[in-house]
């Protein structure tokens, strides 16, 4: 290599592009090609447009949320004056610090348990080579075609029979939902990081194995910091996979470890029929359990860009 290439490699993505905009030559990407495939107007139209889409129902239960009920039953969408009330009585009205406790506690462990096993297995599938390694990774793929109402029925009955025969009761406690959420998050969690591994370069590893660093140091040495981004996506998936789940919850739990999803289907079960349902509350509740996984993308935000980018260029 030689000292113009060794300058070139050295240069970083970010410096070339100050360097291009100080030259006045601006460099090439996804943005500007969009510029040149379509007109500024029609481009800020198109945005414009995707704005309304996304933002106008989350602005509609934000107005409801501080509205009274009589206004959003008779269909106001700008509340007459803010009424922060309906924050403050939902918490009586809901069991909702219990549903997103243990929301928090089964998703988080989910993730965390999802995003380290799939870095072991996917590392085994990306670099050994053994039989079966082909069937597994298709096995990984074929799970995610099954629909999970179709095994809701084969685990209820499964964890049913472990308590008959073992005697230990499981239906209705956090570990028969935190078992399902892993049984589903974790090939997908897979294969996630068997794409992200196959990018990365197997030069420092075999250097690693020169200096006589083992398997496991590799793997967590090595591996395991140049993976954040890919580990970032992968638990943040599997998080948000039983963050939104009320099926299995739903069957699996009772009014002690029920999460927040049930909690708020529940609730507007309750409110149908009858008097006028408490909208705002309703409205309340939502955007408290939507908090959590906003907060969760804006603190990992740069890493789920990297891991969900990578591998898209070779």
């Amino acid at each position: 290599m030689t000292t113009a290439t060794r300058a070139l490699h050295a240069v970083s993505p970010r410096d070339a592009r100050r360097a291009a905009r100080r030259s006045g030559r601006p460099g090439r990407g996804p943005a500007a090609d969009v510029t040149r495939l379509l007109p500024r107007p029609l481009l800020v139209a198109i945005i414009a447009v995707l704005l309304v889409i996304v933002l106008g129902p989350v602005l509609y239960m934000l107005f409801a949320s501080v509205n009274s009920d009589v206004s959003v039953a008779a269909g106001a969408f700008f509340p007459a004056e803010l009424n922060l009330d309906n924050y403050i009585k939902v918490w009586s009205t809901v069991d909702l610090g219990t549903g997103l406790a243990n929301s928090v506690l089964i998703c988080g462990g989910v993730a965390i348990v999802c995003a380290f096993l799939s870095v072991a297995t996917a590392y085994v599938l990306v670099r050994y080579e053994f039989r079966g390694r082909m069937t597994f990774l298709r096995g990984l793929l074929g799970l995610q075609s099954i629909p999970g109402t179709l095994i809701l029925l084969p685990v209820f009955v499964l964890f049913s029979s472990t308590a008959t025969v073992l005697g230990v009761q499981i239906i209705g406690t956090r570990w028969a939902v935190f078992i399902t959420y892993l049984t589903f998050a974790l090939p997908f969690s897979t294969w996630v990081m068997v794409t992200y591994l196959r990018g990365l370069p197997k030069a420092l590893e075999e250097a690693a194995r020169i200096d006589g660093a083992s398997s496991w140091r590799i793997l967590t040495r090595i591996v395991v910091p140049l993976s954040w981004p890919g580990i970032v996506v992968s638990g943040i998936f599997a998080f948000l996979l039983g963050w939104n789940d009320v099926l299995f919850a739903s069957v699996l739990t009772n009014p002690e470890s029920r999460t927040a999803a049930v909690a708020l289907q529940v609730f507007g079960a309750t409110q149908e029929g009858g008097a006028i349902p408490l909208y705002g509350q309703m409205m309340a509740a939502s955007l408290i359990c939507a908090v959590p996984v906003v907060v969760l993308y804006l603190v990992f935000q740069r890493y789920l860009i990297g891991g969900l980018t990578s591998g898209g260029v070779k």
